[in-house]
């Protein structure tokens, strides 16, 4: 029954994720400003990190298993990446920025790429084990949602708008998710798993209600920039 529980709450999760690429694509569409491609890549990466850690919960083979768990951990990790440096370059950029945009844009994509190659790939590297790395990667996933947080809170402070509060509320659920997890990677506490699950829920879900009222065609420009 747990299991089941929890293989919903990944679904879920994956879900709104992929919902939210529809909306968070549109200020590329609108600019069509490359700057603006990691919004919805890094929702696509998330969706497929808690799709991976479904199937994982869902799987019966142990060496399926870990193979989704790392390909989860990698994902996830990776879409932070992609939210935390579009967050960086999201304001109007000169050529030297936009290069700069481009040359971090194109180290993620590579490191994503040769990330999976040591894990999956033969010859086998000799890796820690996932419990450990899965702690490491969740401190980094926590310092990445706390720039995009700052970031975002900053951006609203700059240009208030009720609307675009809702944002850096959304990440600060996420990043509490994160801590969450990390608890009970640690100690194993069954409340701490079943907080990630629904902090996780929660933000995902501000974030679909404020992209519903925020990504309308009309101001998608104008709210994208304010992110």
């Amino acid at each position: 029954m747990d299991n089941l529980v929890l293989i919903s709450a990944e679904a879920v999760s994956a879900i709104l994720c992929f919902v939210l690429v529809r909306f968070m694509i549109k200020p590329y569409r609108f600019t069509g400003e490359s700057r603006y491609v990691g919004l919805p890549l890094g929702f696509a990466f998330l969706g497929l990190s808690y799709l991976f850690m479904g199937f994982a919960y869902f799987s019966g083979t142990l060496i399926f298993i870990e193979d989704m768990k790392w390909l989860q951990l990698l994902t996830q990790t990776f879409a932070f990446a992609f939210l935390a440096v579009t967050y960086y370059f999201s304001k109007r950029t000169s050529k030297r920025k936009r290069l700069r945009w481009q040359i971090s844009f194109t180290a993620l994509i590579v490191g994503l790429a040769i990330s999976y190659l040591i894990v999956f790939v033969p010859p086998t590297f000799v890796l820690p084990s996932y419990k450990t790395v899965d702690e490491y990667f969740r401190l980094v996933n926590i310092l990445l949602v706390s720039y995009i947080s700052l970031h975002a809170l900053r951006s609203h402070t700059m240009k208030p708008d009720p609307k675009t509060l809702w944002f850096p509320l959304g990440y600060v659920l996420l990043g509490f998710s994160q801590y969450s997890s990390l608890v009970w990677s640690l100690d194993s506490s069954f409340t701490a798993l079943i907080g990630a699950h629904v902090l996780r829920l929660a933000g995902l879900i501000v974030f679909l209600v404020v992209s519903i009222r925020t990504f309308t065609p009309h101001d998608a420009t104008k709210e994208g920039e304010s992110i």
